[in-house]
């Protein structure tokens, strides 16, 4: 039986804005038009071309070489590390089921476990039972977590006003700034991680998409990476109005620690975003979101990185404004090392609300390829990825 002209005519709309629907729910990115902060456009995602493994060879687990304890002799001295309460437990399964079955399951890295108390048994149980491999649980030395003794609290709570004032998130939280110092300085310190080079941050609620088939620890080491990346973002310059120029003071002392392959266009430019550069007083505040970062302890233990964080926490930012450690991990790894060794993981299919690494690859499922954030239009453009590939390159 022949359908009517005008059914069709309608089916036929019925589809076409069904397919507009799903553009515009999958559609990678968005168009952003250029404001006083926003200088450019948003370029087509790398995401989208075809994504395989790092070029070189590559260490795999065969046979019982990474078996769980003793008999895995083919792990390196490496960690997968995570700064978590007791109450997180469920945000934290959810992060290792993703993490075992897409990588871990392979190689039996340890986890270890930070947390300012100690663990109860019900995380110790829940988090055994997520894996095969060795779990650790420490805690941190008080004097670790400690606000120092030359934090002035009255200054604090006058400065925690104008952070609010600025809103800048989690500004009156006193365990927010403990855990940036922590992360930004300490935590490789621990007696714990005395016999550990590498490490892999991470944290509850976070995803994993993509199989990888290769040992990362490895990776690092046999090609002499320092640090691995997944997203690159811009920081809130209100947030630190004078970490560069306490950086800057910081060179100006010791200029030797300055590498003659460093990353500084990225953390200078101004092109792009130039009322952040003026907020934050010359930085471009591009930093790594370090809640992934996988990376060589041996950077942070050097004479420069220990002279610099020394020098930053003694000026009090951790505490009179909110100096994360994206930020001072990114501006030293940016000035003091070779941008060479710094690798972008764009073949590890990572979220932690509300952006994503996702690459265009089989091994990956989950996640919508080259889409940046599932969230508002306007959060494309805190995507810092632009500039690292303009001043460093895609490897």
């Amino acid at each position: 039986m022949a359908i009517a002209r005008p059914v069709r005519a309608l089916a036929l709309a019925a589809i076409m804005v069904w397919c507009f629907f799903l553009y515009t729910i999958f559609r990678p990115s968005s168009s952003i038009k250029s404001t006083a902060d926003f200088h450019g456009t948003i370029e087509r995602d790398p995401n989208l071309d075809p994504t395989g493994e790092p070029e070189g060879v590559l260490v795999r687990a065969t046979g019982n070489d990474y078996a769980p304890g003793v008999a895995g002799t083919s792990r390196i001295n490496a960690t997968i590390l995570a700064l978590v309460r007791n109450e997180e437990i469920d945000g934290m399964i959810q992060s290792m089921t993703d993490l075992e079955r897409t990588w871990n399951s392979k190689f039996n890295y340890p986890w270890t476990f930070f947390n300012d108390v100690p663990f109860n048994e019900e995380f110790k149980r829940r988090t055994r039972a997520a894996t095969k491999a060795e779990c650790r649980y420490e805690t941190i030395p008080k004097e670790h977590w400690a606000v120092p003794s030359w934090i002035n609290d009255d200054l604090y709570k006058e400065s925690v006003k104008i952070l609010q004032e600025n809103d800048i998130q989690y500004a009156d939280k006193i365990s927010y700034h403990q855990m940036c110092r922590w992360n930004s300085g300490l935590f490789y310190k621990h007696p714990a991680l005395a016999d550990m080079q590498y490490y892999w941050r991470v944290e509850p609620k976070v995803h994993f998409f993509c199989d990888i088939d290769y040992d990362l620890f490895r990776y690092m080491q046999d090609y002499n990476k320092t640090y691995g990346f997944t997203i690159t973002l811009y920081d809130a310059p209100k947030s630190i109005p004078t970490l560069w120029p306490e950086t800057n003071k910081f060179v100006a002392e010791h200029p030797e620690y300055l590498h003659e392959n460093r990353a500084e266009g990225w953390l200078t430019d101004r092109e792009r975003r130039p009322v952040h550069n003026d907020q934050a007083n010359g930085y471009s505040t591009c930093h790594f979101w370090s809640n992934f970062e996988i990376a060589d302890m041996n950077f942070w233990r050097s004479q420069p990185y220990e002279d610099y964080f020394n020098h930053l926490d003694r000026a009090g930012g951790f505490f009179y404004e909110r100096w994360g450690d994206a930020p001072v991990h990114s501006i030293a790894l940016g000035l003091f090392e070779d941008k060479s060794k710094i690798h972008w993981f764009r073949d590890i299919g990572y979220q932690h609300i509300p952006f994503f690494n996702c690459p265009n690859s089989p091994k990956c499922r989950g996640c919508v390829t080259g889409r940046f954030t599932d969230g508002e239009a306007w959060l494309n453009k805190e995507d810092c990825r632009p500039n690292w590939f303009k001043y460093v390159g895609r490897d």
